[in-house]
């Protein structure tokens, strides 16, 4: 089913159908687990890639050190972070994709292109979305950014992070591995990182 087919539903229903989805399940090596965090009063939107594995066994999402990180970039604690009515969760792919030779697999694109319109539509109060990782960015900014044959890397649309305000705030991946990009680029938390956690307290 697509965006395009599926009805207007409550979106308390919207999630029930979601976390019994079983659209990628042949490709899914370690079986479906859909995991989000969506109410309709949540006011910041976090759109990262996929479950990894230690989130796929919790089921909670950003449960692992890259969840701790973001939440040290947004400057909240757990307990306000887990408030699904002040910020919604929704990865590009909602399953753990399994590992490839060099990490995790990319998010399986057709929850992106099944659910997130839908989804969008029951958020009516976002005023942040933060776009995390690649996967992310290319999704939603491209089809804002001028028509070139050139293809922006997630360094060139971070570094251009005022672009895309208000909606949307485009991230590095907070994960461990991560550690060379930020050393290089230490604008990122220089920079970016405070006006992140200044919007985060007035939103919420």
């Amino acid at each position: 089913m697509t965006n395009q087919a599926m009805p207007s539903i409550p979106l308390k229903d919207l999630v029930e159908d979601i976390r019994g989805c079983t659209l990628c399940k042949p490709h899914l090596p370690h079986g479906v687990r859909p995991i989000v965090q969506l109410t309709q009063s949540a006011k910041v939107l976090i759109i990262g890639q996929a479950p990894g594995r230690r989130v796929h066994e919790s089921g909670i999402p950003w449960d692992d050190p890259s969840g701790d990180r973001l939440r040290e970039w947004m400057q909240v604690t757990k307990e306000l972070f887990y408030d699904s009515t002040k910020i919604a969760i929704m990865p590009m792919g909602f399953c753990y994709p399994g590992t490839g030779k060099t990490g995790d697999l990319a998010p399986r694109k057709e929850c992106a292109t099944t659910w997130h319109d839908v989804i969008l539509k029951q958020l009516p109060n976002i005023q942040l979305t933060l776009l995390i990782g690649q996967y992310a960015q290319k999704y939603y900014l491209k089809p804002l950014e001028p028509k070139t044959n050139k293809n922006l890397s997630l360094t060139e649309r971070v570094r251009a992070w005022e672009n895309y305000l208000p909606n949307y705030l485009p991230m590095p991946h907070p994960s461990p591995r991560n550690q060379i990009w930020l050393k290089k680029n230490n604008w990122f938390e220089r920079d970016v990182v405070p006006y992140l956690r200044q919007k985060i307290k007035s939103a919420l």
